[in-house]
This record gives C-alpha cells, sequence and structure tokens, in this order.
C-alpha cells in the first residue's frame, strides 16, 4: 500500500465538510436508512458499528443498471472480475476476500453452489431488485460459514403502498432488449406483488483463448456469446393481528447462456430462491421470528450440442430467532440456524450431503455515547464438526457529527463438496478456513455531509490449496490482507455525489510464493457518482477505475488497470412515464478484469419507463 497517496484521500475526506457545510442543502442527505444485515435486527445504518453500504431502489433506477455486477463495480471494497460480459461468469471480492468468502442471502435465504462454492451474482436479475444491504468485515458470529469478507443481502420488492403497476422497456447495443412489468401494493391487512423480467444481448466474444498456449479458456472461438434471462418473483404477506404476521416469497431466474470453452460452450442455468417467515411482537421488547427457506442453484451444461456436466444444489434452511430488549438502548438477541447442503449431479461425489446445526446470542447496547456489539456463535457441521466465532464492536459519539468505531471478529469457510468428495479429487479431511480481522473506523455525519473511513487487517489461515504431495487440496495456504476504505455521500450546488475508493495490500504467507500478491486484487478502485435535476430532466455521470492486478498466483500475468465513464440521462414526460438514455464505457476503453476475457467497449441503451410514484 503507497501511504502517502492514502494519507492525501483521508485528508481530503477530513475537509470536506466544511466545503459541505457551505453550500445550500436541497436535497439532504437520509440519514434514517434501516438495515437488517449488520445485526440481523433492524438499526439505522448510521447506528451499525460495521461499515454499511446501502444501495436503495430510487439508485438502482437512476443508475440504470444492466445486471448486477454493474450496480456493485467499483463500490468500496469491492472488486468484481468478469468473464466476457453480460450473463457471463462473474467473481465478487469483498475487503480482499476470496470470492467464496462472501455470503450472500436473498431475502434473507443462504444461496450458492455447494458445489464450486459461488454465488451466481450474474443471473440474479436486476429488473426485481428493490435493495442490497452490503457489510464489510466479518460476520460469521451471525451468520456461520462463508462470511469472512463481508456479507451482501438481496432484497426483493416489498409493495406497502397503494396497489399500482409499473413497466419498462429497453433497446441497445449488441442486440440488447429487455422488458420488465409488474403490480403490487397493500389491501386491507395484506399486501403482494408480481413481476416478471426478461433479458436478452447477442454478446460480445466472450475470450480471446489459445489451444496452443493453454491460456483463458483454451479454446479459439471468435464468435458472439448471447445470453438470455427470463425470472419471476412473486411476494404476499398479511398481518393476522397486530402482532401476528406471515409473508412468502418466490423468486426464479431461468438463463441461456453462451461462451468460450474447450469443454463446454453453452449453459442452461436455474436460480431459485423460495422462502417464508412468521413475526410474532407481543410487546415493544419482545420478538419472536420463525423462517425457512430454500435456494436452488442448478446448471446444465453442453459442449455444443453435447452434454458435458450437471450440477446442481439444493440449501434448506430454517431459523427461529429472539429479540428481547433487556434495558433501555440494549437488545439481546438469541437464536438457532439449520442448513442442508444437498448436490445432484452426474459426476458420482463421495458424498452429496451434509447438515449444519448452530446456535447464536448478540448483545447490543448503548450508553449515552457509547455503543458496544457482541456476538458468539457455536456451528456444528456433519463434516468438520463444531467450530466457534466471536466478534465484538466498540463505538464513541463526539463532537456532535463524529464517531469512532473499533472492532475484533473471527470467521470461517467450510470446504466445498468440489473440495471434499469430488472422486479423485476430493480431500474428506479438509478443516475450514479461519480468519481474524481488527477494524478501526472513523464516521462524520451531519445533515449535508456523510463520511466515513475504515482501516482492516485480516490474517487468514488453512487457506484450501492444491498440495503437490499428496496429489489433493489441503489446508496449507496462509494470506494477509490489509486495507483503509473511504465513502462520500454529500450535496455540492445542488449536485448529488457519491464516492469511495478502496486501497488494499494482499500478500501470500507462506509456500513458494511467499511474499506475492494474492491473484485478482486491484491494490487501488474508486467510483463516483455525480447526478442533478434540472427541473424534469436529471443527468447523471458513473467513473470507475482500477489499478493493475495480478491474474495468478506467480504473478507473472499482469491485467492493466482501467478507467470506465459512464453518461446516463433522463426525462420525466410526465409523472409517471419517464424516458431514459444510458451510454456506458464512453471512451470505448479496450480492457480486462480477468486475463483473456474481454469486456464490452462502447454501448448505448433507451429506456422507456412507467413507474407511478411510491
Amino acid at each position: 500500500m503507497r501511504v502517502p497517496k492514502l494519507s492525501l484521500a483521508i485528508a481530503a475526506a477530513l475537509a470536506l465538510p466544511a466545503l459541505a457545510q457551505a453550500q445550500p442543502n436541497d436535497d439532504a442527505t437520509d440519514l434514517d436508512d434501516v438495515v437488517v444485515t449488520a445485526t440481523r435486527t433492524a438499526i439505522s445504518a448510521n447506528d451499525a458499528l460495521s461499515p454499511v453500504e446501502v444501495i436503495t431502489h430510487d439508485d438502482i433506477a437512476r443508475s440504470q443498471a444492466r445486471s448486477l455486477p454493474d450496480l456493485l463495480r467499483g463500490r468500496a471494497g469491492l472488486s468484481v472480475g468478469n468473464q466476457g460480459g453480460l450473463g457471463k461468469l462473474t467473481t465478487l471480492s469483498l475487503r480482499g476476500s476470496e470470492t467464496d468468502h462472501v455470503l450472500v442471502l436473498v431475502d434473507g435465504i443462504r444461496i450458492g453452489s455447494a458445489t464450486s462454492g459461488l454465488a451466481s451474482f450474474q443471473d440474479l436479475p436486476v429488473a426485481l431488485i428493490d435493495r442490497i444491504e452490503i457489510v464489510r468485515g466479518p460476520r460469521s458470529s451471525l451468520y456461520g460459514a462463508d462470511a469472512i469478507g463481508g456479507v451482501i443481502q438481496i432484497f426483493t420488492r416489498r409493495d406497502r403502498d397503494a396497489v399500482a403497476p409499473r413497466a419498462s422497456v429497453t433497446v441497445g447495443s449488441h442486440g440488447g432488449r429487455e422488458a420488465s412489468a409488474g403490480i403490487g401494493g397493500r389491501v386491507g391487512r395484506g399486501w403482494f406483488g408480481a413481476d416478471a423480467a426478461y433479458q436478452r444481448t447477442d454478446g460480445i466474444n466472450a475470450c480471446d483463448g489459445s489451444s496452443t498456449l493453454f491460456a483463458g479458456c483454451f479454446t479459439e472461438e471468435p464468435d458472439r456469446d448471447g445470453y438470455r434471462n427470463r425470472s419471476l418473483s412473486l411476494r404476499g404477506g398479511f398481518d393476522a393481528t397486530d402482532t401476528l404476521s406471515f409473508e412468502g416469497h418466490v423468486l426464479r431466474a431461468e438463463g441461456e447462456n453462451e461462451y468460450d470453452g474447450s469443454f463446454v460452450n453453452y449453459s442452461e442455468i436455474v436460480q431459485q430462491v423460495v422462502g417464508a417467515k412468521g413475526t410474532w411482537r407481543p410487546s415493544e421488547n419482545l420478538r419472536l421470528q420463525v423462517s425457512a427457506g430454500r435456494n436452488r442453484d442448478e446448471s446444465d451444461n453442453f459442449l455444443g450440442n453435447v452434454p458435458n456436466g450437471y450440477f446442481a444444489t439444493n440449501r434448506d434452511s430454517f431459523t427461529v430467532q429472539t429479540d428481547y430488549g433487556v434495558g433501555e438502548g440494549q437488545l439481546l438477541s438469541v437464536g438457532f440456524d439449520w442448513l442442508r447442503d444437498h448436490a445432484d449431479s452426474d459426476t458420482a461425489y463421495d458424498k452429496n450431503e451434509r447438515d449444519n446445526r448452530a446456535g447464536f446470542v448478540q448483545y447490543q447496547g448503548r450508553f449515552g455515547a457509547q455503543s458496544i456489539e457482541a456476538s458468539l456463535r457455536r456451528d456444528d457441521n456433519d463434516q468438520f464438526g463444531g467450530h466457534t466465532t466471536g466478534s465484538i464492536a466498540w463505538g464513541l459519539g463526539f463532537a456532535e457529527h463524529w464517531r469512532l468505531t473499533a472492532g475484533y471478529g473471527t470467521a470461517f469457510k467450510a470446504p466445498t463438496f468440489n473440495e471434499l468428495y469430488y472422486p479423485f479429487f476430493g480431500n474428506p479431511a479438509l478443516r475450514p478456513e479461519e480468519s481474524k480481522t481488527w477494524e478501526l473506523g472513523l464516521a462524520y455525519r451531519s445533515e449535508r455531509f456523510n463520511a466515513r473511513i475504515d482501516g482492516f487487517s485480516t490474517q487468514v489461515d488453512d487457506l484450501i490449496a492444491y498440495d503437490a504431495a499428496i496429489f489433493l487440496p489441503n489446508n496449507i495456504e496462509r494470506a494477509r490482507v490489509r486495507g483503509a476504505e473511504i465513502g462520500i455521500d454529500t450535496t455540492v450546488a445542488d449536485w448529488a455525489v457519491a464516492a469511495s475508493a478502496s486501497f488494499l495490500d494482499s500478500e501470500n504467507r507462506v509456500g513458494f510464493y511467499a511474499g506475492n500478491d494474492l491473484p485478482r486484487r486491484a491494490k487501488r478502485s474508486a467510483r463516483v457518482d455525480i447526478d442533478r435535476a434540472f427541473g424534469d430532466f436529471r443527468f447523471g455521470v458513473t467513473a470507475v477505475g482500477s489499478s493493475a492486478r495480478y491474474d495468478d498466483v506467480a504473478n507473472s500475468r499482469r491485467v492493466g488497470g482501467y478507467g470506465t465513464l459512464d453518461l446516463r440521462a433522463e426525462y420525466a414526460l410526465t409523472a409517471a412515464w419517464s424516458l431514459q438514455a444510458r451510454v456506458a464505457n464512453v471512451f470505448d476503453r479496450d480492457y480486462e478484469t480477468i486475463s483473456f476475457y474481454n469486456q464490452p467497449g462502447r454501448e448505448w441503451f433507451l429506456t422507456l419507463r412507467y413507474a407511478p410514484a411510491r
């Protein structure tokens, strides 16, 4: 990490409040976003002791993002790698962690493949997403396995206002066409919602690989690789009494993905999330919630028309959680989680099912200017036995607008079915990967200006890698990741500005490659969003930049840094109808986020949207 550049960025962030205070504030930042992911309870985002970023429904609509990876790229602590455009395999690193060190939830239900360990970000339709909460830092003491780098929770729509329809249609580059429609709202003591979406692109040439040099996708297929996605979301709930409520939800996305490869080059995918919960709140100080759900992650793979691999995962979950107010400003949460992973494949895994049972407890207390959060969790897994994690965080408010936070947490990652049970490759003796993280943060909050600076240091032990001594995966790696994140949200001369920057120093700590950077981690990245309304017209800019990174553990293959600029405009034809236009990668930059895999050049999109005021 280059400390001088980081020091300058921090100094600039600390100086900006004075500038913001001098500006008129016609559109003050909303300081009361309620989040549930940071503590598994509803709290203000500003009260959370962990770094939290909220992407609201209005943020999503204003961004005109075409996909979830497009929406997330460049945000604080996030690094996105993509294998060739819309719908292609996308990996996401949070605070320099591995992709499978990030826990992903959809409406509270854990998603992802138990065989590969990856969540299919690219297949979750952004048109059906209402809100996203990103929590940076270890959360295994609340959620169990996988939450080393943090947690990303995606929420589908919750229609609680008057019943209203909505619709949109989009056309654009590379044969892009999209459409979505839905309706939802509250009727008496109940509410409902239904949305459907369709997305299609002819794509770009995903990969510039080589079969002779064994590079990239190991083949030469200079064609366009298309993608189609059809999705449906159904939700509903009702208040049985003033203290008892029930709700349920279903999200299903089906896709067809073309790509370049020597073993497979076409996949039919399914992502499905089904869940239900009941909440009983007999008093202001007591809440009991019971929830259950299933995620199905399915991929049927082909080489041309020849089947060449089928993998499906069912993740069934059940949770009971009680929250009890033990005193003014104090909350005690106690819960039980059950999870079953079941793999279904044409590959004969040595074992295709495992259960995990866990109990957790959390205390949150606020005493004047000071706050404290402490949690402890014990997991009992069929494969690796018991594992205990814990975390503690402290906050101190001072000088009216400032708050200092500090924390420590442990986390772990359970081995995947591929690592454990794949024929002739799996090692059932693998242990979980473990981490320890220290955090320190400083935040400034006012009516006109929000800023936060967070530093962290994470040590990850027992990382799983191929062990040539036994010809199997083994717990032989160790890594250290240190970094800092800066986030700013303000309004300057009627321009809404949201900016973030990340600084990362990752290092392999053991073996032949000790001292090398971890692959696919940029040392510096940043994103800036600027928007302004001029009556019925709105204009916006998004700039994303990343420094160079290495694509392999040997640090022999360097992927260059890049910067892109997107422009967007919106015109309100009426109170409900609007016309949106977007030009992505305005300067037609040629760049990669993963070596040999292309990214789209300049693209344009035009959207007609119908959305009555919520």
